[in-house]
Formats: C-alpha cells, structure tokens, sequence
C-alpha cells in the first residue's frame, strides 16, 4: 500500500482558469434559505451587506507586467442572489493573466460582473480595512459551563429577562459551521450588539456553539441568527456581524440589523 501525495487529494489537479471569465461566477438565490427561516424575501426583517475581503488578487497591465493588490466588496443584503465563494475564488483566478488598461478599468469590471450575478450593485474598493486592536464588547467564551450539542442550531436555548433591560454587545470567537458545498470547517467571530430584555449569556453561547456541525453559507448563518434571537429574546434593536476567516484568499463578513442600526466599522480580526 502506498501512500504518497499523489495517492490522495494533494496529487489531484484542480481546474485553473486561464482566460478571464465572469462565468464562472455561481449566483445563489437568497430566497430558498430565507424561506426557511420564514423570511419574506420581499419584505426583508433587517438592513445589511455581506464585505468579502480579498487578499490575492492578480492582473497584467496594458504592457504584460504583472500586478497585484488586496480588494474588499460589498454585496448588499436585499441583492436577489449571493455569490458562491469557491466560484468567486475561481473568477479571481481567472483574472491573473488578463491585461487592463488600467487598475480602475479592473475595478470597473469586478464591479460590473458581480453586481449582475448578485443582482444589485455591489461595491468594490482597493484595499483592506484595518485590523481590529480592541473589542469594546464583553466576550462570553470563558463561561464555566458544560456543552454537548452541537447540531443542528438549538434556538432553545436563548432566553432573555424581560424584567431586565441592558444595551450591551457580546462577543464569541468560538463560532463554527460547515459549508454546504465542500464540508469544509467555517470559523467566525460573531458580535452581537442588542438593546432590550437581557439575554442569558450561557443559553446564547450554548446557541452558536449548537451550529458547529451545521452545513449552511456564511450569509445563511447570519440570517438565521438574527431571526432566532429577534423571535426568542424580542430585543429593540439587534445588530449581528460574522467575521468569518480566511479560505481561499478570501473571508467573508456578513452583517444583519434592525433597520436604523448603523453599520459597523470595517474591521479585520487578528484570525483574518
């Protein structure tokens, strides 16, 4: 019996696009996901938009020579379709031996190609947001208590004193999900950012923990979060961001909230 890398998935070769082609683009619609968590795609419960952070990407400029820069897109929360992230991956690629005019003509066509997939305009701007320092929140994970499920998602453990109304953000680095396509591990530092009855701590914790065997996309994860703890905690106003890390080149930072909750500032995690 051997046991080399050709042997397994390491020695296998995977498809590399060579010409630029915004087909490989794979769009999802939102809607299928939505409906299962009783979501009217038509009349969204929150505001929002997914930030992807792209950290390899590659071009040749109108003379051949190579260039390379970092990216960040912002596709919003009522676009009809979200964007696959291998196939994002995969269009990524096919730029590299693709030859611009110029650095904003790229732009212009990232811009133009996702937003036709996406269905909405997406934004798309050079350059990462800056890594996080500090948190002002107050992170829940060094809670003392037991934890033995861990899928599907449990909405029965959140809780909240109604006889208790706090304005506070708490945080987890502990979050994790699987992807729906390839299986692969997703992990997530969650914030979220409430004011009304105070939420119980462990029963939150215990919550987003019950998603690490959950097969579902970033986005979906979110959404999922939000309604659940908008149903079962009944919060004024709630504010849930996923600071996803990095697969791929790149990482994805959905955010969802009560419409006028302002949007959080752009930060990267450590992890990132």
């Amino acid at each position: 019996m051997t046991n080399t890398p050709q042997d397994s998935a390491l020695g296998r070769e995977v498809a590399y696009p060579t010409r630029y082609d915004p087909g490989l683009l794979f769009p999802i619609p939102r809607a299928a996901a939505r409906a299962q968590i009783g979501v009217d795609g038509n009349a969204l419960p929150f505001v929002g938009h997914d930030r992807w952070q792209a950290y390899e990407l590659g071009w040749l400029d109108a003379l051949g020579k190579p260039q390379a820069a970092t990216a960040t897109l912002i596709v919003p929360c009522d676009s009809p379709n979200l964007i696959e992230s291998k196939s994002l991956k995969l269009f990524l690629n096919s730029l590299n031996d693709e030859r611009f005019n110029s650095a904003e003509a790229l732009r212009e066509t990232l811009a133009t190609d996702l937003s036709v997939r996406a269905g909405a305009n997406v934004e798309v701007r050079f350059g990462l947001p800056p890594l996080r320092e500090d948190d002002d929140g107050e992170c829940i994970d060094a809670l003392d208590i037991e934890v033995n499920d861990y899928g599907p998602p449990n909405a029965g453990y959140l809780r909240a004193d109604r006889d208790d109304i706090a304005a506070e953000r708490l945080l987890t680095h502990l979050f994790k999900s699987n992807c729906p396509v390839t299986g692969q591990p997703d992990w997530a530092s969650v914030a979220i950012d409430y004011r009304g009855p105070r939420i119980d701590r462990a029963g939150l914790l215990r919550y987003l923990v019950s998603f690490r065997r959950h097969n579902e996309f970033h986005e979906q994860c979110v959404e999922r979060v939000f309604t659940e703890v908008m149903s079962h905690c009944a919060p004024a106003a709630l504010s849930v961001e996923a600071r996803f890390t990095r697969r791929g080149g790149l990482d994805i930072n959905p955010w969802r909230a009560t419409p006028g909750f302002a949007p959080p500032v752009a930060l990267r995690e450590t992890r990132q």
